[in-house]
């Protein structure tokens, strides 16, 4: 089983809902709808951001991604450092404002993007893999600013759609790429896949909406 994204809009009154409507698509392999809108806030920051020195690679993104595989979640689908991670960051604290609810409220929430974003910020390259918990506004980040393609790199954070939609809005899941298998497949490591663990997988090309590619020391 694969938990997938999380809705931006964490309301006490409409969370447990959207939990329950993640832990479906979870389960069943369906798309959830998209309701986020990355913001110009975003596409700013991301301006921003890009000016400061990047100095970690693609290996280095890779090395510490494929550190932490094993590292699971608890019973209640939480208890991991990327979700704690997540809950106190300033993009927690940006989506809260705008959409009302608590941070604490990504400490049981589906974490492949959290996961994506941690490995990202450890390395000081927060700024260019961006930083969600909702794999459509991360993707969407990427393609507004002019880094989203269809070539699997390694370090490339790629979107997946388990029905083969290319549409942005049908992303379920998220990780990085290792490499190009080239024969059809990509290998990648990803958080929050099989029981809810960070794990290296094998992945067909055609459950793939696109890659996003963070701007990488050389």
């Amino acid at each position: 089983m694969v938990r997938h994204r999380l809705s931006p809009s964490p309301k006490p009154s409409r969370l447990r809902a959207a939990l329950a409507a993640a832990l479906a698509a979870c389960t069943l392999g369906v798309a959830l709808p998209a309701h986020a809108d990355p913001g110009s806030d975003r596409v700013q920051a991301a301006a921003q951001d890009s000016e400061k020195k990047i100095t970690a690679t693609a290996s280095d993104v890779l090395a510490l991604a494929r550190a932490q595989i094993g590292i699971t979640e608890n019973a209640q689908g939480g208890g991991t450092k990327f979700q704690h991670w997540y809950a106190g960051s300033q993009r927690a604290l940006e989506t809260v404002a705008r959409d009302g609810g608590h941070p604490n409220a990504y400490l049981n929430a589906p974490w492949c993007a959290m996961f994506v974003s941690w490995v990202g910020e450890q390395l000081g390259a927060g700024s260019q893999v961006g930083s969600d918990a909702y794999t459509v506004t991360h993707a969407q980040w990427f393609r507004d600013n002019n880094r989203w393609g269809t070539e699997p790199r390694p370090g490339a954070v790629v979107f997946f759609a388990w029905n083969g939609s290319n549409s942005i809005g049908a992303i379920q899941h998220v990780g990085f790429v290792v490499k190009d298998n080239n024969n059809g497949t990509i290998t990648t490591i990803e958080g929050n896949t099989g029981r809810g663990k960070v794990e290296e997988r094998i992945r067909p090309k055609w459950q793939v909406v696109g890659y996003g590619y963070p701007e990488y020391a050389a």
